[in-house]
C-alpha cells in the first residue's frame, strides 16, 4: 500500500479496509485490537470500516510510540481531501438527497434500462433441435418460443421475485421485482396461455432451503410429498406446447459466505426435470446461478438452456424478452463450467504440463488427464450462443514480425449467415510459446462486441503491441521476451482461428 500503491503507482487517494477487516486480523493471530490497528495504520490504511479500532486504540498507541502523529495526519488529510473533492464541505448531504432519490431511483426510464442491461447479460448455453423421446421432430431450434399456444412454467424459481435481484442487493425493493412468471405473462399478453406449477421445493432439505432463503427471500416451502408436487407439475404440462423449467440456485446459494461442496442442481430439482423430460414435450431450462454449475447431464438431455444469472429487478421481463425472441441473446461466459466438481479449478488460461494431453484425444496413459472424464469443460470461458449463426474467416495478420515500438494487426471477417440480426463478442487471445517462466496456453487480450444484420459481414481488427505480450518474470520485472507467439480469434476461448508471429 505504501511502496507499491503510493510510491510506484502514484496513487493519491485514501485506502479503506473491508468491513471489520482490521478486527479480523485478531483471529489470524496477529495481536489484540490495539496491536492490529497500529499495524494497519503503519502499513498505509487510512480508514477503518466499522471496526472502530482506530477510534478506540490509536490515541493509546500514539502515547506509547507505536504510531506517529504524522501517520495520523496523513490518513486524515487523504480522507478530508476526498471529501473536499466530492463537494461535501459545501454540502455534507450532497449524496443523501431524498427528494432527488424519489425522482431518480426506480423510475420508469431506469427500469427500462435495467431490463435492457439484464437481457444483454444472459448466456444461451444450448439451443438444439428438439427430438421427442415419444417420436417426432420439431425441425428447428426450440428457442425462441412462440407467443402462442400453451406454455408450462415450472420450478421453484419460476415465481420467486425476491430472488431476482441476487445476493448483496441490499437496497433492492424485493416487493417490486418482477418474477419470471409475471414477466412471461406480461410479455406474452393474451397471445399465449401460461400455466404454472412449482414442481419442487428448492431443495429436499428444509434447513438447507432456510439457509438459502435468508434476508427475506422465503420460498414458501411446500410441505406435500415431493412426488405429489412433481405430479402436479407434470399434469399442468400435459397440454403445453413447451415447458420452461426455472431451476438452479437461489440468490443466497452463492456470493459471500455461501460456499457449496456440491455445485450441481439440487437433486429434488433434478427429479422434477427428469419427470418433465419424460412427458415428451420440449423443455427449456432457465438457469439461475451465481457461479459455474456442473450441469453435464442437463446439457446432454435438455435441448435448450438459458443461463440468466440474477438479472435484477426487471429480470422477469428481460428473460421473457429473450425467450420470446424480442431480444437476441449475446452474453458470454466470464468463467468456465466444469463437468463435475472434481475438475475444479478449471480455467482457460492454465499453464501447460510436462506431459500435456495430445490434441484431439481425451485419454492417454501417463498424460495429464482423468480416467473417468475428458479434460474438456461443459462450456468454455467466453462461450455463448445466439439465435444468429456467426461464421469466422481465417485470421489475417498484417506482419509476422513485431518489433518494439510497432504494432501488428490481426483481423477476421465475421459473417452473420442466418436470417436473424444479432450481436457477437469477438475475442482475441495470444500465447507466448517459449518463456523464461511457464506461460498460459491462452490469454485474453481484447474483445469487441459487434452487431450484424442478417447476412452481413464485418471485418474486426485488433492491434497487438509489445505491451500486450508483457508479463512479470521471475525477477518481478514486467517484460516481453522475444520469440514465437500465436494469436487466436473466435467467439469463445475454445473455438478459435489462429495465426503466428515473432517478436524481435
Amino acid at each position: 500500500m505504501t511502496d507499491v500503491l503510493r510510491k510506484q503507482w502514484g496513487f493519491k487517494g485514501f485506502v479503506v479496509t473491508d468491513y471489520t477487516g482490521i478486527n479480523e486480523m485478531i483471529d489470524h493471530g496477529m495481536g489484540d485490537l490495539q496491536k492490529v490497528s497500529s499495524l494497519a495504520l503503519n502499513a498505509g490504511i487510512d480508514m477503518d470500516m466499522v471496526g472502530e479500532g482506530f477510534l478506540t486504540t490509536v490515541q493509546k498507541s500514539l502515547k506509547e510510540g507505536k504510531v506517529t502523529t504524522a501517520q495520523i495526519d496523513a490518513a486524515c488529510r487523504r480522507i478530508l481531501e476526498a471529501k473536499y473533492k466530492l463537494g461535501l464541505f459545501d454540502d455534507p448531504y450532497k449524496y443523501c438527497n431524498e427528494e432527488r432519490a424519489a425522482k431518480e431511483v426506480f423510475t420508469d426510464a431506469n427500469r427500462k434500462e435495467a431490463r435492457t442491461i439484464a437481457s444483454q447479460s444472459f448466456v444461451l448455453l444450448k439451443n438444439a433441435t428438439f427430438k421427442s423421446p415419444l417420436g417426432g421432430d420439431l425441425g428447428g431450434a426450440i428457442l425462441p418460443i412462440k407467443k402462442s399456444g400453451t406454455i408450462a412454467l415450472v420450478g421453484p424459481l419460476a415465481d420467486a421475485k425476491e430472488n431476482m435481484p441476487g445476493t448483496w442487493a441490499v437496497a433492492a425493493r424485493f416487493d417490486k421485482a418482477i418474477s419470471l412468471f409475471e414477466g412471461l405473462r406480461a410479455v406474452a399478453g393474451d397471445k399465449a396461455t401460461i400455466v404454472f406449477a412449482k414442481g419442487s421445493n428448492l431443495d429436499a432439505d428444509a434447513k438447507f432451503e432456510e439457509r438459502a432463503g435468508m434476508f427475506g427471500k422465503d420460498f414458501k416451502r411446500d410441505m406435500r410429498p415431493a412426488q405429489e408436487i412433481i405430479d402436479e407439475a407434470v399434469n399442468a404440462s400435459k397440454n403445453a406446447d413447451v415447458i420452461v423449467a426455472a431451476l438452479g440456485e437461489s440468490a443466497e446459494m452463492s456470493g459471500e459466505c455461501s460456499s457449496r461442496s456440491n455445485i450441481e442442481i439440487p437433486q429434488v430439482q433434478k427429479d422434477l426435470l427428469a419427470a418433465l423430460l419424460k412427458t415428451g414435450k420440449p423443455v427449456v431450462i432457465v438457469l439461475f446461478t451465481g457461479r459455474p454449475l456442473a450441469i453435464k447431464k442437463e446439457n446432454e438431455t435438455v435441448p435448450a438452456i438459458l443461463n440468466v444469472w440474477f438479472g435484477g429487478s426487471e429480470a422477469g421481463f428481460a428473460i421473457a424478452d429473450v425467450l420470446f425472441g424480442d431480444v437476441n441473446p449475446s452474453g458470454k461466459l466470464s468463467t468456465t463450467f466444469p463437468q463435475n466438481i472434481g475438475q475444479v479449478p478449471i480455467y482457460y488460461n492454465h499453464k501447460n504440463t510436462g506431459r500435456p494431453l495430445e490434441e484431439g484425444k481425451w485419454f492417454q496413459k501417463f498424460r495429464s488427464n482423468y480416467l473417468d472424464v475428458s479434460n474438456d469443460p461443459v462450456y468454455p470461458f467466453g462461450y455463448g450462443l445466439s439465435y444468429s449463426n456467426f461464421y469466422y474467416s481465417e485470421v489475417k495478420i498484417s506482419s509476422n514480425i513485431l518489433k518494439v515500438g510497432q504494432t501488428i494487426t490481426a483481423s477476421v471477417i465475421v459473417t452473420n449467415n442466418s436470417k436473424v440480426d444479432g450481436k457477437e463478442v469477438v475475442q482475441l487471445y495470444t500465447r507466448d510459446l517459449v518463456g523464461s517462466i511457464t506461460r498460459p496456453v491462452k490469454e485474453l487480450k481484447g474483445f469487441q462486441k459487434i452487431e450484424l444484420k442478417a447476412g452481413e459481414s464485418k471485418t474486426v481488427e485488433f492491434k497487438i503491441s509489445v505491451n500486450d505480450l508483457k508479463f512479470y518474470n521471475s525477477d518481478l520485472k514486467f517484460v516481453a521476451e522475444p520469440g514465437d507467439f500465436k494469436v487466436f480469434i473466435g467467439g469463445n476461448s475454445r473455438d478459435v482461428k489462429e495465426a503466428s508471429f515473432k517478436l524481435l
